[in-house]
């Protein structure tokens, strides 16, 4: 028989399940905004569509699990939940490589500097892993797990705020606009925390600090010696070569005709 789930932290649990689905919801108005105005297609090479199954799956297994938690049944919740701790391998490896690939081509956003975008993606995904595997280990204290998780999520769900934003018009920072946007979940749960016990649980500070450390580190790298090296060494012989690493690439043909 499934566990049952305490009443006060079932409570909790309902509380970080609405935020788990609001962050769903942002991710999918995000990217099928993009969709509809014809920014994305569904002739976009293979290795997109893989990248983007793959990061879907997780934003349904992470609002199941909400779920799971929410209701009671905590076996599934466990079950999954070691599924889960190997996605998130496969999301490291998916996010890495399509970046590259981007970069690669020469197909950078024109919003990012390619050799930002080289290094800062890679950042986010290592963060997200960071702090997914720092829930996992903190799994039996609940108002760490839950947290934490969020603050995961949080830091990959730039780029879903980076297509509902405007972010031409965020230049020289839309990379830390779209990055710091997703802020705005831990801050409600900061908020709820205090309002219902009079402080703000560390779980949210220490799943913060990487989010917020990502913007400088990317900033430091990209602009340094060894962020020239990585990026020659990943677009020798690519399209991307011709373009500078620090170099905003063109618009679009027609951008802001």
């Amino acid at each position: 028989m499934a566990s049952i789930v305490p009443a006060d932290q079932r409570r909790a649990s309902g509380f970080f399940q609405t935020l788990a689905i609001t962050m769903a919801v942002i991710i999918v108005l995000g990217f099928s905004f993009q969709f509809l105005m014809g920014r994305s297609t569904l002739a976009a090479r293979p290795l997109v569509h893989v990248h983007g199954v793959a990061f879907m799956v997780w934003v349904g297994i992470f609002v199941a699990q909400a779920c799971f938690a929410t209701r009671g049944s905590m076996a599934l919740h466990r079950r999954l939940g070691w599924f889960a701790a190997g996605w998130v391998v496969v999301l490291v490896i998916m996010g890495c490589w399509l970046t590259m690939d981007v970069v690669q081509r020469g197909t950078t956003p024109f919003f990012f500097q390619p050799q930002h975008f080289l290094i800062g993606n890679p950042l986010t995904v290592f963060a997200f892993a960071g702090l997914t595997a720092a829930a996992i280990a903190l799994r039996k204290r609940e108002g760490w797990h839950m947290r934490l998780h969020i603050c995961g999520l949080t830091a990959i769900i730039g780029p879903a705020f980076g297509r509902l934003l405007p972010m031409p018009f965020l230049i020289p920072y839309a990379y830390e606009i779209a990055l710091t946007a997703g802020l705005v979940f831990p801050f409600i749960g900061m908020v709820r925390d205090w309002r219902k016990t009079g402080h703000i649980h560390r779980a949210w500070l220490w799943g913060v600090a990487p989010v917020l450390l990502l913007t400088p580190l990317a900033s430091l790298i990209a602009q340094s010696s060894a962020g020239d090296a990585l990026y020659r060494a990943v677009t020798t012989g690519h399209p991307g070569e011709a373009i500078g690493g620090l170099a905003y690439p063109a618009p679009p043909p027609g951008f802001g005709g």
